[in-house]
């Protein structure tokens, strides 16, 4: 498997919204044989007051990340492999809702 980022721009109207999706993802990932592992999200601000996000995932492939959005109901805007990882700081406390 490798690591990838993926972008989900303006994806959602509210938070309630983006914890249905999430809810969902976590259901279609953890099928076995989903070919994805999510490690993480960070929530976006988007410029037209939505949500969107950054995920970093583990998948065998770009194509099982798609097929996992599929089935999950969630957009994807862009798919990048990631080469490394640099970590200066650990990341803080999460952000207030």
């Amino acid at each position: 498997m490798e690591l990838y980022g993926i972008i989900r721009r303006d994806g959602w109207p509210s938070g309630d919204a983006l914890q249905a999706a999430a809810a969902r993802s976590t259901e279609v990932g953890d099928a076995p044989d989903s070919g994805v592992r999510w490690i993480r999200s960070y929530v976006l601000g988007e410029p037209s007051g939505k949500l969107g996000t950054f995920c970093v995932y583990e998948a065998e492939s770009p194509e099982a990340i798609r097929a996992h959005a599929q089935g999950a109901d969630l957009p994807v805007t862009e798919i990048v492999p990631i080469a490394d990882t640099v970590i200066v700081r650990q990341d803080p406390a999460p952000a207030a809702s």
